[in-house]
């Protein structure tokens, strides 16, 4: 299993010189993918922009969105930013796509959340044709510098989740949740894959939180404020899960390496640059 590290687009006062410092140290580290969390109606860094820049700094490291929240942006917008992601770092961009659940987020860019399922099957198709070089409306000119490819996983614990999965995505993506309920669903996807007779495997991916180093209060604060919107026991409940020892992180590799999956992003809660290094120590030694 491949173990790649978040980088703190979204954890409050990390500056902008740290994300490319972190960057950095993550490809230098022996990562194997940058990963982003995403929100519009929080003040944190676009998670385009920022892999966008940490590609600029690194040449191997893989950039992840994980997850973006599709259907805020147009279907144009978002193949237009994320094709462009993904021919200026030359081809290391994967989409971790997804609906979310957040009503704020919508209000703000003028989006039918109610409505957010729909768009995105719409949504899902309209980038396949972009990234293809097709235009997105009769008469119109194609909308990305391209063809290109955009490898796409989907976002969600649902039946629509692996319905996308199967006919719009190349793999799945379990956002936060913890090992043990990942594990079922992975098998749930596999079969699924192999029902609709789609070639190969699904690529699997997994998120998790940690903070090393002596942080805690600090990676519990960061994590409150993030998803206090959720209400305080959700809220407290995610906070609570991070991993914050060499054993947890160890325990929890092991566990989803058990649990079938590819690559485990483990995310951070503090937006020092130190915790790369303290997080190589325990996960790649």
């Amino acid at each position: 299993m491949d173990i790649g590290i978040g980088i703190p687009n979204s954890v409050r006062g990390t500056a902008g010189p740290q994300l490319l410092d972190w960057a950095r140290r993550a490809e230098a580290a022996g990562f194997s993918s940058l990963g982003t969390i995403g929100r519009v109606a929080y003040p944190n860094y676009e998670e385009l922009t920022v892999l966008a820049a940490a590609a600029a700094v690194t040449q191997r490291i893989g950039l992840l969105t994980d997850i973006l929240l599709a259907p805020t942006r147009s279907t144009a917008e978002l193949a237009k930013q994320a094709a462009t992601v993904q021919q200026l770092s030359g081809g290391r961009l994967t989409l971790g796509l997804g609906v979310g659940g957040r009503e704020d987020d919508y209000l703000l860019t003028g989006r039918d959340f109610h409505g957010r399922g729909r768009a995105f099957d719409q949504q899902l198709a309209g980038l396949r044709r972009a990234f293809a070089g097709e235009p997105l409306a009769e008469g119109a000119a194609p909308v990305v510098p391209g063809p290109v490819d955009v490898p796409i996983l989907i976002g969600g614990m649902s039946d629509a989740a692996i319905r996308r999965t199967v006919e719009s995505g190349d793999g799945w993506t379990a956002g936060g949740a913890p090992p043990q309920m990942v594990a079922p669903f992975v098998e749930r996807v596999r079969a699924a894959w192999q029902d609709a007779g789609r070639e190969g495997s699904p690529r699997i991916v997994a998120l998790n939180y940690f903070g090393l180093g002596g942080t805690e209060e600090q990676s519990r604060a960061n994590l409150l404020d993030y998803y206090g919107i959720l209400g305080a026991e959700t809220a407290e409940m995610i906070a609570g899960s991070a991993h914050r020892s060499p054993k947890a992180i160890r325990d929890v590799i092991a566990e989803f390496q058990e649990a079938g999956v590819d690559e485990l992003i483990l995310d951070p809660t503090v937006g020092d640059p130190a915790q790369v290094d303290m997080l190589a120590s325990v996960a790649l030694g």
